[in-house]
């Protein structure tokens, strides 16, 4: 059996929030449990979101939302995922989600919705459990020689 890669998760600020306390905290509780955290900003739109996934062959998706607008902009990343072949990616949103909005977004496909105040502990053990596990058995695409190069610290 081949050796399980990190996990690699995509903590995203949909929208024009700029609070970004919460996913800063996030991205580094799931790098302190040994996951390679990619780290996008705030103000990010669903195709900065889908691109930024693609790019960093990310195994989940973690979006934090505080300012209400995630009903136009979840099923915005969803299907530009859907139609850029993205299906095995694990999909999560924290932040102010209403409760009467959770099951519009659970059927979306994005999963485990966290709120405000839930345990680090928790969310780290829904990306372990929930991440496709097909996904970690295989080696990432090795980097380009110059990208390797920068990765080192030796390009000039």
């Amino acid at each position: 059996m081949a050796e399980q890669r990190k996990i690699r998760v995509l903590v995203a600020k949909p929208g024009l929030d700029g609070h970004d306390r919460g996913a800063k905290v996030l991205a580094r509780a799931l790098r302190d449990a040994g996951m390679e955290v990619i780290y996008t900003g705030i103000r990010q739109t669903p195709q900065m979101i889908v691109e930024a996934a693609i790019q960093e062959d990310v195994d989940a998706i973690l979006m934090s939302i505080l300012s209400g607008a995630h009903m136009a902009i979840f099923p915005k990343v969803m299907d530009l995922l859907k139609s850029n072949g993205v299906d095995d990616v694990l999909v999560m949103a924290g932040g102010i989600l209403p409760d009467e909005d959770l099951p519009t977004i659970e059927k979306l496909g994005i999963k485990g919705n966290f709120g405000p105040g839930t345990p680090l502990r928790i969310i780290i053990e829904f990306v372990r459990a929930n991440v496709n596990a097909d996904r970690l058995s295989h080696e990432l695409a090795p980097l380009e020689p110059a990208a390797e190069e920068a990765a080192e610290g030796t390009a000039q």
